[in-house]
């Protein structure tokens, strides 16, 4: 087991569950509760169950993005009031990253905020969305549109719980590590030309490197205001086609919506003259082939328009972008005209039906 300190909390990255019981045995918390889904209760909580109280209290949602809502919220504050949870009661939350965003979000809105711990156990939430503070859920369909920035009091990142996992969130996950690669890590981006998402790939191998990452970017600027809105390469126009796609019925996870961004918004970066057309063409066939398409047809793209215009991220009614180039670095605050914009998902499109 490894650990990162953060300035608020530590990161524990291995086989950590005995980690895990020591903290809440040397702890003074008056009662401890599991936010698991169907999922993690049925693959998960098994792994975890020899390390809790006996009393834990079990709070279970329905899993999905779809449920990223305040009415589920108003499920979990409801439950945490019906077991009389106090205000020195502490908040786990077992499961990916909408558990653990509205978990942490229920926790700090709850008698105006108890302490909660981040136990992600998928490839995306270890990697990414467990540590840095963001949490929130989705308000008509846009994404985390109500929510705010509180740290968790620890991470517990154990690779046990990859195992339980289907092909197609391991690849949802690997998408926000090669986002990390190329914003801040060339010689991680060259590593991971090597891997074969179908082989069987060790994650624990990656989960370092990129949590290192995250976790310099949010030492450096824990409330978004400068350059850790790098991270948001990527997730302007990948949450647009993600929310896009839940209004339509769709089931899409966030990593291949936001792989599908990071060609868009790649493509961005070469029409900008930040990234060379040889190193957008090495991006685009690096990711093309790895993730599912995701086309919205050009007669969505004023809907996408609009979702994207109600990107958190935006400012003074502009849609901002983080852009990269070359690879390894990035450059926050870009905005694009509409027709570029318009350009890139029509880019995307061609380069879909080319692989088709």
């Amino acid at each position: 087991m490894q650990r990162l300190d953060l300035p608020a909390y530590q990161i524990f990255v291995g086989p950590c569950l005995s980690a895990w019981k020591r903290f809440w045995e040397t702890r003074n918390y008056s009662r401890l509760a599991v936010l698991v889904d169907e999922n993690t209760r049925r693959s998960c909580l098994p792994l975890l169950e020899p390390y809790l109280p006996a009393d834990a209290v079990l709070i279970e949602i329905e899993a999905g993005e779809t449920h990223k809502n305040l009415d589920t919220c108003r499920f979990i504050w409801e439950e945490m009031l019906r077991h009389e949870l106090d205000r020195k009661a502490l908040l786990l939350n077992l499961g990916g990253g909408v558990i653990g965003d509205m978990g942490g979000f229920c926790a700090s809105t709850y008698k105006r905020g108890i302490h909660f711990v981040q136990m992600p156990t998928t490839l995306l939430a270890q990697v990414d969305a467990s540590i840095g503070g963001k949490l929130g859920v989705d308000l008509a369909y846009v994404k985390n549109s109500v929510g705010l920035f509180a740290d968790p009091q620890a991470v517990f990142a154990d690779p046990a719980f990859l195992q339980t996992l289907p092909f197609d969130e391991l690849r949802s996950g690997f998408a926000e590590i090669v986002k990390h690669a190329l914003i801040a890590d060339r010689s991680l981006w060259e590593e991971l030309q090597e891997i074969d998402l179908h082989a069987d790939t060790d994650w624990s191998r990656w989960l370092l490197p990129s949590l290192r990452i995250k976790k310099q970017i949010v030492e450096n600027d824990p409330y978004e205001q400068g350059p850790r809105k790098a991270l948001n390469f990527g997730h302007t126009i990948g949450h647009a086609l993600e929310s896009w796609a839940l209004e339509d019925g769709q089931a899409v996870l966030h990593g291949e919506a936001v792989a599908a961004g990071m060609i868009c918004e790649a493509f961005l970066s070469w029409m900008a003259g930040l990234l060379h057309e040889r190193t957008l063409a090495q991006v685009v066939s690096f990711l093309q082939p790895r993730f599912p398409s995701l086309v919205a047809e050009p007669g969505t793209f004023d809907r996408l328009l609009a979702l994207m215009r109600l990107d958190k991220k935006n400012e003074a009614g502009q849609i901002r972008f983080a852009l990269i180039g070359p690879i390894g670095q990035c450059v926050v605050d870009q905005t694009c005209s509409d027709d570029r914009i318009a350009e890139s998902l029509e880019y995307y499109r061609a380069k879909t039906r080319s692989a088709d």
